[in-house]
């Protein structure tokens, strides 16, 4: 990627992946891809989820895939993990609590 490269940018989404009630952010998908590959993701939990997000997350920054798709895959692997993933977990989280 040269420096005139343009995120590609996704619904904003909220992970926690840092251990319970700790978030990182995600505006964009080299923001997934990060989160994905970084030490933050537990090592147990590299599934097919995983794997599926990671590919989906490369093929959308090189525009050959909607970034959509990708945001939906990170989110199922986050969900594989044990993670919660805001906003998309609101209304389980509001019954829950």
């Amino acid at each position: 990627m040269g420096s005139s490269h343009i995120p590609v940018p996704v619904r904003p989404l909220h992970v926690e992946i840092d251990g319970m009630g700790r978030y990182r952010q995600a505006y964009s998908v080299e923001d997934l891809a990060a989160l994905l590959l970084g030490d933050g993701w537990p090592r147990a939990d590299k599934t097919s989820h995983f794997h599926r997000a990671v590919a989906t997350s490369l093929d959308a920054m090189e525009l050959y895939l909607d970034p959509e798709i990708a945001r939906a895959a990170f989110v199922n692997a986050a969900h594989a993990a044990g993670m919660h993933v805001l906003p998309d977990d609101m209304a389980e989280m509001k019954k829950a609590g």
